[in-house]
């Protein structure tokens, strides 16, 4: 008897579990949200031929000490490595020197290559300088020095400064040769200063 009712038992419970089955299976099916292709998270899209035919690093930075005891730190958006036809590149420049005076120079470019051989970096695509001491430059070129101290502009250069507005040819940065220790600042090439008592105003 007892044997009868346990085969009984396994009887209904084949047909009854996959039945709960079923219906457990169909109440997720309608109480889950239907999902929008829309709202799947995106993937990147990575060009890797891009990579591997010009590598390239995101966000680097360096910092260094020159001969003379300035630091240099460099942060930019995205450096290129030198290639075999190409030099070093990089893209959103910011170059930021600190001179053993105390003073601190601070650049801005869109582009700059390094030019290995002179041990300069030159930033082009528009260069904004700007100084501790008051004067804010913009010129489309310049050169720096990655040995030791320096930048010199290569082309026209207007700037605003404590004695007012300047437009020169050429502009210097370098250690002044009479003051042991300082660094100045130094406009050449049909210089003109527009002279502003108080002080130039932005």
């Amino acid at each position: 008897m007892e044997t009868d009712w346990h085969t009984r038992l396994v009887g209904w419970l084949k047909i009854a579990l996959p039945l709960a089955a079923l219906v457990i299976l169909s109440t997720l099916f309608l109480v889950a949200d239907r999902i929008d292709p829309d709202d799947a998270l995106p993937y990147a899209e990575i060009d890797v031929e891009g990579l591997a035919r010009e590598p390239r690093m995101t966000a680097p930075s360096y910092a260094g000490t020159t001969s003379d005891g300035a630091s240099i730190t460099l942060l930019a958006e995205e450096a290129r490595p030198e290639a075999a036809d190409s030099p070093a590149k990089a893209r959103g420049l910011l170059l930021e020197l600190d001179t053993p005076d105390g003073a601190r120079t601070e650049l801005r470019a869109a582009t700059a290559v390094l030019d290995e051989p002179a041990r300069q970096l030159v930033l082009s695509g528009g260069v904004n300088v700007t100084t501790s001491t008051g004067y804010v430059l913009d010129t489309a070129e310049v050169a720096t020095r990655l040995d030791r101290s320096g930048l010199e502009s290569r082309g026209e250069v207007r700037a605003t400064g404590p004695a007012g507005e300047i437009t020169a040819g050429k502009m210097t940065l370098d250690r002044d040769t009479q003051t042991s220790g300082d660094y100045v600042l130094v406009f050449t090439q049909g210089v003109r200063l527009l002279y502003q008592p108080g002080g130039a105003r932005p």
